[in-house]
């Protein structure tokens, strides 16, 4: 963008480090390794926190203290109890702080939502969706890992951080998605893209109650499900999500009401439909005709152009008149609190409750 400089960067590899100066031009002096020099430096107004999610809180937070407005990559967080402290903290510095799920930025989630509002699906039952992905031999999250990565020019201890302790291993650097100590696998990785457009869409703020399956079928080089379900039970409607990265064809995205279903996308990946169609019920097909003067209602939405990045764009523009983002922090901890209790079903082999006035997770039934 012509109206937006990069000032600075900052990473743990030496390779990457320089990669970075070239793609953005910044002189050797402005390329650090502390990310808390970059948060230091008065004349940084912005940044952008692209890390593994285990250290996206302690970053995040560092920024904000420090005065930066953040655009923080999803998941918000590692865990549910971590995003908690950060609206606050949000308010208290007057920042603002954009999570990175692009979907919220998506026609087709407004367009959805203000259906809903108009009433012409009557009261919102569930919704599902999921990913398919099948990357054949070479498996999900399974990047290049570069022989020039060694003890020498990587910071092993740097990229740890807070996760437990282990001897350098290229394999979690590059592949860390793959692992439970920086990661919760595709929970975290794809489903934040279901979640926080569904509840942008629905509403629905905190879960009553989550359940997760799944397990690794096919993809056998990893601790995290190559195939993974959740339900998210809200006390007057549920999410369910389906994902495999073994299997290339992922669940519809779609949103069924009391008396009409909205077709938003073929799956939670493809939503490059000019699209979204409102079908309603048989029971509720004369009355919804003459409402909409249609028997099947199709509206218009704009797919996300070649290039384009209205995400980042709207965050861009928040920074400058001050207003809330799409996808503000109070909406991503909400978003969080499903995908880590999800994660945290399914580890423990756990039903999970959520205590709204505690804000806490737990495996007892909570009284709504």
């Amino acid at each position: 963008r012509a109206d937006v400089q990069a000032v600075a960067v900052n990473d743990i590899w030496d390779k990457r480090k320089q990669r970075a100066r070239e793609a953005t031009g910044v002189d050797e002096r402005s390329v650090y390794h502390d990310y808390r020099e970059v948060c230091a430096r008065s004349d940084v107004d912005v940044v952008v926190i692209a890390s593994p999610d285990h250290w996206h809180h302690a970053q995040t937070m560092d920024a904000l203290r420090s005065g930066k407005d953040v655009y923080l990559e999803k998941p918000m967080t590692y865990t549910v109890e971590e995003p908690k402290d950060i609206p606050d903290t949000l308010k208290a510095t007057r920042r603002v702080l954009q999570v990175g799920s692009q979907y919220t930025s998506m026609d087709h989630f407004w367009k959805a939502k203000k259906a809903i509002a108009d009433g012409l699906i009557g009261e919102v039952m569930w919704a599902s969706g999921g990913f398919g992905r099948n990357r054949n031999q070479r498996g999900e999250w399974n990047y290049a890992i570069d022989p020039e990565a060694t003890e020498k020019t990587l910071d092993w201890k740097a990229f740890l951080g807070p996760a437990p302790k282990r001897a350098f291993d290229p394999e979690r650097y590059f592949r860390w998605r793959k692992y439970w100590d920086y990661s919760g696998g595709i929970a975290t990785d794809l489903f934040y893209h279901s979640v926080s457009p569904l509840l942008l869409t629905i509403g629905g703020e905190f879960p009553l109650r989550v359940t997760s399956s799944g397990g690794i079928y096919h993809q056998k080089d990893r601790e995290v499900p190559d195939t993974f379900f959740m339900n998210v039970d809200y006390p007057e409607w549920t999410m369910q999500l389906a994902c495999s990265v073994g299997s290339g064809v992922g669940a519809p995205l779609v949103v069924h009401g009391s008396q009409a279903t909205i077709f938003v996308a073929q799956n939670s990946e493809s939503l490059t439909n000019t699209q979204i169609e409102i079908v309603p019920d048989q029971e509720y097909r004369e009355e919804f005709t003459k409402k909409t003067g249609a028997e099947i209602l199709k509206i218009d939405v704009q797919p996300v152009p070649r290039g384009g990045h209205p995400h980042m764009d709207n965050f861009l523009a928040c920074v400058r008149s001050r207003q809330e983002p799409n996808l503000p922090a109070r909406l991503g901890y909400q978003a969080m609190a499903a995908i880590g209790m999800g994660v945290q079903a399914y580890r423990q082999s756990e039903v999970l409750f959520f205590d709204r006035r505690r804000e806490k997770v737990t495996n007892r039934p909570v009284a709504t």
